[in-house]
């Protein structure tokens, strides 16, 4: 029994590992470049940062290959999942996201942060809670023994809700944070960041799978890529640091502090989704999907709009960057849940 343990791929294992060595090599970068290192901060188009554009895109892309919506008319035979995917992901997930963010930056640090800087890191995680995970998730489905077919349903159509859910629940939580929402950044991040790669997913798959065949798409295409993405994030994270190097030299903490809120946000809303699908008598192999859906982050998009509406050197792409570092553990320490509570 023990050779038929599954196994997390290598650069996804040790992802914590590798997010910590590019926040060293940034630091480092950001220390000895100095000032020289704004150039390619000056590097915009409509708020946008071009190289940071460009990784980004080169991570989300490869995520967008995996998404089938032909899967989506399967979603009538069994939507007791499927719905509480989405009443986690949409009614609840955001708006605790925002209340532990709140607790934490305006109230419990408030001898640490400024009222000012504590609207961003606030920012920063309504960002990474209204986006619910897209790729990674399929990694926690396979060590849980979820389904994957129904995995991928979920995953599609919360790609298409995140189209029009996104920009609406982003903007009413920045407001009622009373921060400043540049909805023309909000719109074009979208397009950037969702809709362009979603659409040439889409159509890469399409013509692909249509000229060699399902089998080859999936066991010789996309393998190539799944370095990509991994290799793109880190080089933003290197460009990150190297921005943020100062501010965290002079207050190293900060990535303590910032950890903590999201760290119990995740916890929380595993629970309300593995109990929600238990109540609902739904079987561990979607269940479990269900839960790790909800608990884990796309959190290249909320990368990728933190910097668009705040900057690169912004608190709340800080909190954006600190989400990646502490998910992998965190969620890793979930598949051991879920793989032990199997019913």
């Amino acid at each position: 029994m023990g050779n038929n343990k599954k196994q997390i791929g290598f650069f996804e294992k040790y992802l914590s590992l590798w997010v910590a060595i590019c926040i060293a090599v940034g630091i480092g970068i950001g220390h000895f470049a100095g000032d020289s290192i704004q150039v390619l901060s000056n590097m915009e188009i409509y708020k946008v940062n071009i190289p940071v554009a460009i990784l980004v895109w080169m991570m989300i892309y490869p995520m967008m290959l995996q998404v089938d919506f032909s899967s989506i008319k399967n979603v009538g035979k069994r939507p007791k999942g499927l719905i509480l995917t989405l009443v986690v992901n949409w009614l609840i997930k955001p708006f605790t996201m925002a209340f532990f963010a709140w607790i934490f930056f305006s109230k419990l640090y408030s001898a640490f942060i400024s009222p000012e800087q504590a609207g961003e890191y606030i920012a920063g995680a309504i960002l990474l809670g209204a986006a619910p995970c897209t790729a990674m998730v399929f990694v926690w489905s396979y060590l849980t023994n979820g389904d994957p077919n129904y995995t991928l349903v979920q995953v599609s159509v919360n790609d298409l809700i995140i189209l029009v859910a996104f920009i609406p629940i982003v903007g009413f939580l920045l407001g009622i944070t009373n921060i400043t929402i540049p909805y023309d950044t909000l719109v074009a991040s979208i397009v950037v960041f969702v809709v362009v790669p979603l659409l040439a997913g889409y159509l890469t798959h399409k013509i692909l799978v249509k000229q060699k065949g399902e089998e080859w798409f999936k066991n010789v295409f996309l393998p190539k890529f799944k370095p990509v993405s991994i290799i793109a994030l880190l080089l933003t994270l290197v460009l990150l640091f190297a921005f943020q190097g100062n501010i965290i030299v002079k207050n190293p903490l900060i990535i303590v502090l910032v950890a903590i809120p999201l760290v119990i946000q995740t916890y929380f809303i595993f629970f309300i989704a593995w109990f929600g699908g238990r109540k609902l008598k739904l079987p561990h192999a979607i269940c479990s999907p269900a839960a790790m859906i909800g608990a884990s982050n796309f959190f290249e998009l909320a990368v990728a709009v933190a910097i668009a509406l705040f900057g690169l050197q912004s608190p709340a792409a800080m909190v954006t960057v600190v989400g990646v570092l502490v998910e992998v553990p965190v969620m890793l320490s979930l598949v051991r849940l879920a793989n032990k509570w199997k019913y």
